[in-house]
């Protein structure tokens, strides 16, 4: 049998009128995974910005800041580090804003130098962040949404859902981008008497819920607490005993952004037959831009101004005033210390502190309200009173969120670490799956996937800002003025000569905040001693580099100081050459 024929590739050849072979048409590309990642918020109280890209794009929502805490000497706020955005090409499409409190809105006005996207936001926010900005040069474009409306910015679809908070006008943000749906909570609770009539927006909530939310960034600052915030009217009900109480003049300080507790007081001046002066320039500030939105309604002539109020009896008279959180240079505390140039605190006056110290705010609080007693004022202060309640949902509340939401993936947000903690304890309550409540911290790259993963961290750091300053303090400079408060500084003044290394002139001692120098003569005279025993030492050596004779000065008068009084203040070497 003869071997059969092998067989030859079979080979395409066209004819006139016939067709192509079908060629595989390239797929696109699948898009980029949605990643999430918070610059500030997580571990911390404040400074609330998130990050959410696809791809190169990317949309950042909320721009906040943080006052610093008491180590940070002399540093006036602290905001997020938005180097990222510019440092990593992304293209900014927008920044969206969930309400106009500061540790929302705060920095804006640093990150609008850099950067000129949309901002978007409901009307009062946008009113308050562009009073941030005044005065700035920036071509910021801004977009106001109302609820359950849609925007574009670029592959991000943007959506805001009504929420309850201590301020009008706030929202959850609902973003749609690569197939997921992302939920940024914002600050919320479920009142079901709000002041303004406008409670959470709890059926749009359920519908995102049924329509399936890939991942829920949850704000965690009360879920260490059971049960449900109260109600904003309590604070009216509370209000109301101490306006009905006072026979002299009635001052609240509350935060100026707190349009619903501002309109509690208005009403119940009017009841009691007061007139409201509005002292403070956010208070001022505050209250023109609610006035013209329609948040506020004082009736004509009820507001006065600071001539008008000193024209009045006592007991027709109602302040609404800055400086709850006791800052130095707010209008409550220079009245408390008798420092303001039009009103003082006298015996007879009601002092109501209508808001609760943010963390790292206690000390100066209490200086203020131990002022205004020794002025003769009765002060009303502390949770026990009820003049202030929580615009943030309490642990109950997350629950209700987390069921009405139903996310595949939780990240607790906002808040202090053990509040994140609490909240992923909460999540595990009520079903979702362990490995599907993702923690972490500023920086962590949260990837939005069927599960949700950790994909890594960015580097992101605080950024500083002191005066006009912003990011030019660093840890040196911090770890120096801690130094200077703790011990003091030691400064010498020494002549040399150029040639011989001999003393010329000095050694003369300086000290600032380490010894006050008429009491402390003997130590003095002794410090000078052994500058000149370390100067005779290298003489001998022939040193005229001063470098090394500064070195040598600095660490044998601080070990001198540190044997004598156990304190190490800075000691700073001057050497001039003669």
């Amino acid at each position: 049998m003869s071997p059969a024929p092998s067989r030859k590739p079979r080979r395409h050849v066209s004819r006139p009128g016939g067709k192509s072979p079908r060629r595989r048409r390239p797929q696109p590309a699948a898009p980029a995974p949605l990643q999430i990642i918070p610059l500030g918020g997580l571990g911390e109280i404040g400074k609330n910005s998130t990050l959410i890209q696809s791809g190169q794009d990317a949309l950042l929502v909320d721009a906040g800041l943080m006052f610093p805490e008491e180590e940070l000497l002399g540093i006036d706020l602290v905001i997020p580090d938005f180097s990222v955005l510019t440092g990593r090409g992304l293209r900014l499409h927008g920044v969206v804003l969930t309400h106009g409190h500061e540790d929302h809105i705060g920095a804006l006005p640093f990150l609008l130098q850099h950067v000129q996207p949309v901002v978007l936001g409901t009307p009062l926010t946008l009113g308050l962040a562009r009073g941030k900005v005044e005065g700035q040069a920036t071509n910021a474009r801004w977009q106001t949404i109302g609820y359950r409306e849609e925007a574009t910015l670029g592959p991000f679809k943007v959506e805001l859902v009504r929420v309850s908070h201590s301020i009008p006008d706030s929202a959850s943000v609902i973003v749609r981008a690569a197939g997921s749906t992302v939920v940024v909570s914002g600050d919320f609770k479920f009142d079901q008497t709000p002041v303004d009539g406008r409670p959470t927006d709890i059926a749009r909530l359920a519908e995102l819920g049924e329509q399936g939310v890939s991942a829920l960034l949850l704000d965690s600052t009360n879920s260490e607490r059971p049960g449900y915030t109260p109600s904003e009217r309590q604070v009216g009900v509370a209000l109301a005993q101490y306006f009905e109480r006072a026979r002299g003049r009635i001052i609240v300080t509350t935060f100026a952004s707190n349009i619903h507790r501002l309109q509690q007081v208005v009403n119940l001046a009017e009841a009691t037959d007061r007139r409201v002066g509005v002292i403070g320039r956010s208070m001022e500030g505050s209250v023109r831009i609610a006035r013209d939105l329609g948040h506020l309604r004082p009736r004509a002539g009820l507001l006065a101004t600071v001539e008008e109020l000193r024209r009045l009896p006592d007991r027709q008279v109602a302040i609404l005033i800055t400086g709850s959180q006791g800052e130095p240079l707010s209008a409550l505390t220079r009245m408390a210390a008798g420092e303001h140039r039009q009103l003082s605190v006298k015996r007879g006056d009601t002092v109501i502190f209508s808001a609760s110290a943010i963390p790292g705010n206690e000390g100066s609080v209490a200086r203020t309200i131990d002022n205004l007693f020794r002025r003769g004022a009765e002060v009303i202060y502390g949770s026990a009173t009820g003049v202030h309640v929580s615009g943030h949902a309490s642990a109950e509340e997350l629950k209700l969120m987390m069921n009405l939401l139903r996310p595949q993936v939780l990240v607790p947000v906002h808040g202090e670490y053990r509040m994140l903690v609490q909240n992923a304890r909460l999540a595990a309550q009520v079903g979702i799956p362990q490995a599907h409540i993702l923690m972490g911290e500023n920086g962590t790259i949260f990837e939005v996937a069927p599960r949700g993963r950790i994909a890594g961290r960015l580097a992101v750091s605080n950024v500083l800002v002191d005066g006009l300053g912003v990011g030019d303090v660093g840890a040196v400079v911090l770890r120096d003025r801690q130094h200077l408060a703790r011990d003091g500084i030691v400064i010498v003044l020494l002549g040399l000569d150029r040639s011989t290394g001999k003393v010329v002139s000095g050694p003369d001692v300086v000290s600032r905040g380490f010894v006050f120098m008429k009491e402390a003569g003997d130590l003095v005279a002794d410090a000078r001693g052994r500058v000149l025993e370390t100067v005779r030492r290298l003489q001998r050596a022939h040193a005229t580099d001063w470098g090394p004779v500064k070195s040598a000065i600095r660490d044998d008068l601080s070990q001198f100081l540190y044997e004598r009084t156990r304190r190490q203040p800075m000691v700073l070497p001057m050497v001039m050459e003669v």
